[in-house]
């Protein structure tokens, strides 16, 4: 089961956005952390902005709020999940250069952070890869939920093949 880790993603139209490709992609579960707004305030009323950009995707995608993202890594893997951090650091590689069997990425848990400050150390330190997408053009990064999209269509497209090219 490939699954998705929020960190302290701002802006519910990007949630809405992550939900709505995490759908697309197959991802089974979305891990709600930190100040990631969940589809649904505390009075369990449907927060509209976020719907409006999931398209009610966040109906059929499972997830769940946790606090602590250090804390739900450490359950992935404890369960025997690969940790795959997308942010532009030192020991970032391109996404291109995983290679993973078919039984290796079905148990892929990718990291998105928040839209200015990224990830954070500690959430790095858990990751067993941090990928980045090689930038051609002036602007040194994309949108969270677009960087999200083409990263896990990556993965999603080869989970079918025996092996990532």
């Amino acid at each position: 089961m490939m699954v998705a880790v929020l960190h302290n993603i701002r802006s519910m139209h990007n949630v809405g956005s992550l939900f709505r490709t995490a759908d697309a992609a197959g991802i089974e579960k979305l891990c709600l952390c930190g100040i990631t707004p969940t589809p649904v305030d505390e009075y369990g009323r449907i927060r509209p902005q976020l719907a409006k950009v999931s398209l009610g995707a966040e109906q059929h995608v499972a997830w769940e709020r946790a606090r602590s993202t250090a804390r739900v890594l450490d359950g992935l893997k404890k369960d025997g999940y690969r940790i795959f951090a997308l942010e532009q650091s030192k020991k970032s590689i391109p996404y291109t250069r995983i290679k993973l069997s078919r039984k290796q990425l079905a148990k892929t848990a990718f990291v998105v952070g928040n839209e200015v400050k990224g990830l954070t150390p500690t959430v790095l330190s858990r990751a067993d890869k941090i990928l980045e997408i090689p930038m051609r053009g002036t602007k040194e990064s994309l949108n969270v939920a677009v960087a999200f999209g083409i990263v896990v269509f990556h993965f999603a497209m080869h989970l079918s093949q025996k092996r990532l090219p």
